[in-house]
Parts: structure tokens; C-alpha cells; sequence
């Protein structure tokens, strides 16, 4: 069952029939099927009755799988769950939710009257008025409309008021759509919109908007901040407060020190989350807020025209930012400690307190238990127009990721074990029972055998300090649940700090930094020499070395070459000299880091050439 709460103006009728327009305090938003016609179709044949029953435990079955992510505004909600499928709810609610017909759905974004759906293939889809005004409700192809054949793997997406911004994989930033206030990056005089990405600037790392906005922000790789679009109240950040509109990107000369995280921006303000490196390394980043626009939805006592900090008196000195959303009018913010704050328009009750009462300063809501207390961690925010969402999501995983953890966990890999909580204390209570109770004393062991986690020492090698580690991780662990104990592991595998930030703090001091794992992985392999350990690549008269295991990681060929049982174990050679130097750079350091240097730029041809033969 999903956790997920709602609260503001009630667009779900068929969900909360007994609710008036304005829910003023957060209710358990479920999908369930609705029957309302039921007694109309009493006369229908066996048949028929035989095929709705299998479409509603259908539908049933696809409603409760986990959501991932949801983006709401006035006219749309889509969620988007983890099997990569997603349903929308129109502005027409008469209607029952609709499955949106794309697959392998990544990431989804909603805009005032436009959508934009991001596939794990980098493919865009789009629907709206300024996107595909012959037809708006249908989703198409915006990125394969891109000039630049090259340029046409999409990374990212944002959706502004009535534009879409997009990412690629070579770091250009496009838009589409409406162009009223400059927001392509063109005067709007000359030109009113466009049905085609246009580039607006290269070396983008990201790129920041709103649902309700008309303005963008974006951040290239040295941490640079640039803005265009409508600059009413402020809300760009820059100085000139007197300029509505701003048609041309313009550098952003005072943002405050530390990691820009995100920006998300309202109808009159804008939200920025920057990040700060505690001197303690066990400590996590401290994170502060800071805001510029309109004061009576920015948090501030004062129109504000430079980013300036939002002093959070509900702080308590250990506590952190998560996550936050930014409405049309009003923001939510997460805590670390489970505290929702909250501050703007509230006149559907947004804000979740219980009241119609507009904040300009942040205040507490109060919010039902849920899983808080122990996975507060997978909690998010999805703030529309005038109504909100908190909903638990799963932590992130990558496909390479999910593959990492299911390997490690197959027994030919395993050479050591580790002891959990729950094993030492059913072997307590085994011991206590009486000798008569043979039989139960056998399915004691049996469970207390399960309790063990087994792993790969090598892998442990990789991800850990040294091997002196491996002895402060089994007390770790013999502290721990069988699931805590899992998720340790999983992080450990996958290198996904994110699965259980709390337990992460834990082991943080004994593992590896993203940094060292290429230099450990080379470490190993060159001082060691084990037998068949290495899978020999040649090209152009020259060897190369790369561990099997590595390959295994990385590639589903090697990995069905290495683990099938009919297969040579045995070193084999094979030539890849037709292989371009800029591919086989590529390869080599995503073998060892798992990442692709930021000066290379990969283009279409060689994204084709590493897929034909790896």
C-alpha cells in the first residue's frame, strides 16, 4: 500500500466524495477502483461481467504498484510509479484516471497546460497547445524534432508555465513552447513560440524552473547561474529589480556560498536549496534555504530582489533539509527530524494546517505518523497550483545498480558471513528451550541459518577501506536487523548511499569516497595475481587487462559469457582495434569509475559503436 497524503483544493471527487472543496488537513490519498455504474450493467452477459472483473484487477494491480514520483498542477496530475507506467488525471473530472500509452517511463513533468515525459531510452514525449496545437492531447517525439542528430539523448526535462526545457546527454540546454515573456531566451516580439527545440546554452549541468512559471534558470559545470524570462517582483534574483522582463541569459552575480541542489520557482518567487560541507566529515552537508521575489509567499518580511536566506526558527540545531516543493503560491519543506513547514497562499488549505489562513511565515504542520519515524528519509513533496502531495517513493536505484545487488547476492560469489541481530538473539532463545523440543529446535536453526547475510569479500575489498574494515562492519551488523543489516549491504554493493541515509552516517567512516573506488578496483587487480581473474581485450598489437568481475558489473554480454555454465572460464583474447580511441577512452574509465569524464563529449556515433559490441 502506498503512503501517500493530500490536502488543498479537492480535484479528486471519486476519490474523497465525502470531502468538501477545501481539504484543510492531510487524508490518505488511495487508488481504488470506483463502481458507480454498477447496477447499470446487471444485464450484461457472463462474459462481459468475466472481462470488466479482469480490467479492474488489472487496473487494481497497476494502481498499487510503488509510486516514484508525482507532478500536479490545475489542469493535470500524473503518477508515476516504479515498473516505469504512469497515470494521469485531467482538469475534466468526470473522467477516470487515464494510463499514459509510453513505457519505461523515467521521469515525468507537468506545467500550467503542458506535459512532458522522460523515457529511460532518453526520449521526450509532449502534449499541450504551444507543443502540438493540432492536436494537444496527443503525446509526441520532442526530441527527435532536434536539429543536431547528435544532440538527441535526453538526460533531463522541466516543465516551466507553458515551456519545456530540455537536457541532454551532451550538456545543451533546448526549449519548446511559449515564448510571451522571454523565456526561450528571445525577445518575444520576435519570436511568440516555437513547435521546435531551440538551443539556448551549452555546458548546462542543470537546469531549474516551475510548473507556473515563466522564467528558467541554469547552472553550467563551474557552478555559474544564469537567468532569462519574467523578472516581476524579483524573482530572477538579480539586481536591476525594475526590469519586468529579461530576454537575453543573464549571469547571476550574488548567489550565496556552497552547492546549488535546486531551484524551484513559483508564479512571484523562487526557492534555491544550497548545500554547505560540514568541517565534520561524519556529519551530513547542512542544507539552507534561501529565496528571492514576492514576500508574502517567499518566506521573507520584505520584497526581496537577491537570493537571501529563509531563517527557519522551527530548526532544531541538529535538523535538515530533505526536500521541498514550490507551489503557484505557497512552499512545503521536509525536515530530517519529520517536520513539515510551510509558508504562502492558502486559501484551499495548501498548507495542511487546518486552516485557510495565508502564512508569510514559515509555520509547522502537523502530519500523521506513516513510516516516518524510521524511513523519513523516502518521503517527498509535490506541490500543484493549489493543492499538495506528500508521498513515499522507494530510494532510487539504477538498472546497474539493481543488477549489482542481485549479483553479489548469488552464492558462487559469497565467501564470507555475517551474523545479524536477529540471528544471535533466536540462538539465545534456542538455547533456553527445552531438549523434548526437538522438532522446533531444528526450524530454529533452519530460520537462525537465514539470519546470516552472505558476501563477497572482494567486493567488501573494493568498497572498503581496507580489510582491517571487514571486522568493524561484522559488529555492525551483529548490531543490526536482518533488514537494516540488507540495506547495509545494498549500499555497500550498489555504492548508493541513498537507500538508508541514517544507516549510511553508520558505515560511512569504514567505507570508501566515490573518488577512491576506480584507484582501489586498479589496486587489487595489479598486485594480486589470481588465476583467471582477468579478461584480456587486444587492440592494435597492444593487451589490456580488465578484471572479470568489473565486466561483470558493467556489461550483460560479459556477464552471460562469465557465468554461464557451458561457458570457457578461461582467459580469452579479443580484438577490438576497429574501435575508435575516444570509444575505447570511454570504455576503459567507465570500466573502473562507472562514470564518463565530464571533458569527453559522447556523441551518436559513439553511444552506436560501444552498444554494437559491448
Amino acid at each position: 500500500m502506498n503512503d501517500c497524503l493530500f490536502f488543498g483544493k479537492n480535484k479528486f471527487p471519486k476519490f474523497f466524495r465525502d470531502k468538501e472543496d477545501k481539504i484543510r488537513k492531510p487524508i490518505q490519498f488511495k487508488f481504488e477502483n470506483e463502481n458507480e455504474n454498477e447496477n447499470e450493467n446487471e444485464n450484461e452477459n457472463e462474459n462481459e461481467n468475466e472481462n470488466e472483473n479482469e480490467n479492474e484487477n488489472e487496473n487494481e494491480n497497476e494502481n498499487e504498484k510503488q509510486i516514484k514520483q508525482i507532478s500536479t498542477s490545475y489542469f493535470s496530475t500524473i503518477f508515476l510509479f516504479e515498473n516505469g507506467k504512469a497515470i494521469e488525471y485531467s482538469k475534466n473530472l468526470n473522467k477516470k484516471p487515464q494510463k499514459i500509452q509510453i513505457e519505461n517511463i523515467q521521469k515525468v513533468s507537468v506545467g500550467d497546460n503542458i506535459e512532458a515525459i522522460l523515457t529511460i531510452e532518453g526520449n521526450v514525449f509532449a502534449k499541450g497547445n504551444d507543443i502540438n496545437p493540432k492536436n494537444p492531447k496527443e503525446f509526441i517525439n520532442i526530441s527527435s524534432l532536434i536539429e543536431d542528430t547528435n544532440d538527441r539523448i535526453i538526460q533531463d526535462i522541466v516543465c516551466g508555465d507553458d515551456s519545456i526545457y530540455l537536457l541532454t546527454s551532451n550538456q545543451n540546454a533546448y526549449v519548446i513552447g511559449d515564448n510571451e515573456y522571454s523565456q526561450i531566451h528571445f525577445d518575444s516580439e520576435i519570436l511568440k513560440e516555437t513547435q521546435k527545440p531551440i538551443l539556448m546554452m551549452k555546458n548546462v549541468s542543470k537546469i531549474f524552473s516551475g510548473i507556473y512559471s515563466t522564467s528558467v534558470f541554469l547552472l553550467n559545470s563551474n557552478q555559474e547561474l544564469f537567468c532569462v524570462g519574467l523578472n516581476y517582483y524579483g524573482r530572477l534574483g538579480v539586481s536591476f529589480s525594475n526590469m519586468e522582463e529579461i530576454d537575453k541569459l543573464t549571469k547571476i552575480q550574488k548567489i550565496p556560498k556552497g552547492k546549488i541542489i535546486d531551484i524551484q520557482c513559483g508564479n512571484f518567487h523562487s526557492i534555491m536549496l544550497i548545500e554547505n560541507e560540514n568541517e565534520d566529515e561524519n556529519q551530513n552537508p547542512k542544507r539552507k534555504l534561501y529565496s528571492c521575489g514576492y514576500h508574502q509567499i517567499n518566506g521573507l518580511e520584505e520584497y526581496v530582489y537577491e537570493f537571501t536566506e529563509i531563517k527557519l526558527s522551527l530548526f532544531e540545531n541538529d535538523d535538515n533539509i530533505l526536500d521541498f516543493s514550490v507551489g503557484r503560491f505557497h512552499t512545503l519543506i521536509l525536515t530530517s527530524k519529520g517536520k513539515m513547514i510551510g509558508f504562502g497562499y492558502n486559501y484551499y488549505g495548501q498548507l495542511g494546517n487546518g486552516t485557510t489562513k495565508d502564512e508569510s511565515i514559515p509555520i509547522q504542520i502537523k502530519l500523521p505518523k506513516l513510516r516516518f519515524n524510521e524511513e523519513i528519509y523516502n518521503y517527498h513533496i509535490s506541490c500543484g497550483e493549489n493543492n499538495s502531495f506528500i508521498y513515499y517513493s522507494q530510494p532510487f536505484i539504477s538498472n546497474l545498480e539493481e543488477d549489482l545487488i542481485k549479483l553479489f547476492r548469488r552464492k558462487e560469489f559469497c565467501d564470507i558471513s555475517f551474523k545479524t541481530q536477529n540471528q544471535n538473539q533466536n540462538q539465545n532463545q534456542n538455547q533456553n528451550q527445552n531438549q523434548n523440543q526437538n522438532q522446533n529446535q531444528n526450524q530454529n536453526q533452519n530460520q537462525n541459518q537465514n539470519q546470516n547475510i552472505e558476501a563477497h569479500k572482494l567486493i567488501l575489498k573494493y568498497r572498503l577501506k581496507d580489510e582491517n574494515q571487514i571486522e568493524k562492519l561484522k559488529e555492525i551488523i551483529s548490531k543490526k536487523s536482518i533488514k537494516e543489516s540488507n540495506q547495509i549491504f545494498e549500499m555497500i554493493y550498489s555504492n548508493n548511499s541513498k537507500i538508508n541515509p541514517k544507516l549510511y552516517s553508520e558505515i560511512k567512516e569504514i567505507i570508501n569516497s566515490n573518488e577512491k573506488i576506480e584507484e582501489t578496483m586498479k589496486r587489487i587487480y595489479l598486485n594480486e595475481n589470481e588465476n583467471e581473474k582477468d579478461f584480456i581485450i587486444e587492440r592494435k598489437e597492444k593487451q589490456y587487462k580488465f578484471p572479470k568481475l568489473i565486466l561483470i558489473m558493467r556489461s550483460e554480454l560479459y556477464r552471460g559469457m562469465f557465468l554461464s555454465v557451458t561457458e570457457d572460464k578461461s582467459n580469452k583474447v579479443r580484438d577490438y582495434s576497429e574501435l575508435s580511441n575516444k570509444s575505447f577512452q570511454i570504455f576503459e574509465y567507465w570500466i573502473y569509475s562507472n562514470q564518463i569524464k565530464d571533458e569527453i563529449q559522447i556523441t551518436q556515433e559513439i553511444i552506436n559503436e560501444i552498444r554494437n559490441w559491448n
